[in-house]
């Protein structure tokens, strides 16, 4: 899988940007600074003033690639999410239905590693990003016109794979987009509450959210 993940190209729909930041070498040291200092500061106390200071650019040069942090966030959101599905594509082709579902489950919930592939973007720290503030990319009153303009079309093909897999193994069970979202937009919270709030979760070193979304998932359809 690495060989051939090394020879692909993340997509990120082109409306999130101005200029694509894969098409420079400002581009993607802007990508790169972006995610150290969003995980440094947080998304809130983050702004392109900051972000030019850091990489030694004027502020409006970082306007030309994106038109607000909004914007970038939403790219940083959907680089990851295309990187975690072409993850899921290679493991799981050609695996029978449970065994596809179960390799699924552990693609989108597992703790991620640093993919050597992509040399200006730090997938752990990504990850983290995703955790504490990918909510924050949909959260808005905008949210319906971007997902009209295809903003968020990664991340619903993630879950359209995994509500299609529930499928094969219960077509008779009557939530499949329902439980699909959950194991997605679930598993970001329980990564996060094993790090802030621990009283509230089981997951914690020896039990990890893979674990809990497995059993949650299998045991349901086979109910």
């Amino acid at each position: 899988m690495k060989n051939l993940l090394s020879n692909l190209k993340i997509s990120v729909p082109d409306k999130i940007y101005v200029k694509d930041p894969e098409s420079s070498t400002l581009g993607k040291r802007i990508i790169e600074q972006s995610i150290l200092l969003i995980d440094e500061l947080g998304f809130d106390s983050f702004t392109f003033k900051k972000l030019g200071a850091v990489i030694g650019s004027n502020e409006s040069s970082i306007y030309r690639y994106f038109e607000s942090k909004h914007k970038l966030l939403l790219y940083l959101s959907s680089w990851y999410w295309a990187w975690i599905e072409y993850q899921l594509v290679f493991e799981t082709y050609s695996l029978n239905p449970n065994k596809k579902l179960e390799k699924a489950i552990e693609v989108v919930t597992r703790s991620t590693k640093e993919d050597s592939n992509f040399s200006h973007i730090n997938e752990v720290i990504l990850n983290r990003i995703i955790i504490n503030e990918n909510s924050k990319s949909f959260l808005t009153k905008e949210v319906d016109q971007e997902n009209k303009e295809g903003y968020f079309v990664v991340y619903k093909s993630i879950v359209h794979r995994l509500r299609d897999m529930i499928i094969e193994i219960n077509p008779n069970y009557e939530f499949p987009s329902s439980l699909a979202s959950t194991i997605l937009e679930g598993s970001l919270h329980q990564h996060f509450l094993k790090e802030h709030f621990i009283s509230i979760t089981d997951c914690n070193v020896g039990i990890t959210p893979t674990q809990f979304y497995k059993n949650l998932v299998l045991k349901t359809l086979t109910v």
